[in-house]
């Protein structure tokens, strides 16, 4: 079953092609892992201020999600 790539991921084997070791293979997913999580905050925060959520709500979901099942 093949799997087409797309541009992006392309251009990632591309770059991937300049790596000499695992020390520079564990960099590159330290940078990806910083990007990819600072996006979600990004985006997150967008939503947040979007839907004009305050502190409180944020509380009550945190509680609701960590709620114990009987």
């Amino acid at each position: 079953m093949a799997i087409a790539l797309n541009d992006t991921q392309l251009e990632i084997l591309k770059l991937l092609n300049f790596l000499k070791d695992d020390k520079d293979l564990a960099e590159i997913k330290s940078l990806l892992v910083t990007y990819l999580s600072d996006k979600v905050v990004r985006n997150a925060d967008k939503a947040f201020d979007e839907k004009k959520y305050t502190a409180e709500i944020f509380e009550k979901w945190k509680l609701e999600h960590f709620r114990k099942s009987a």
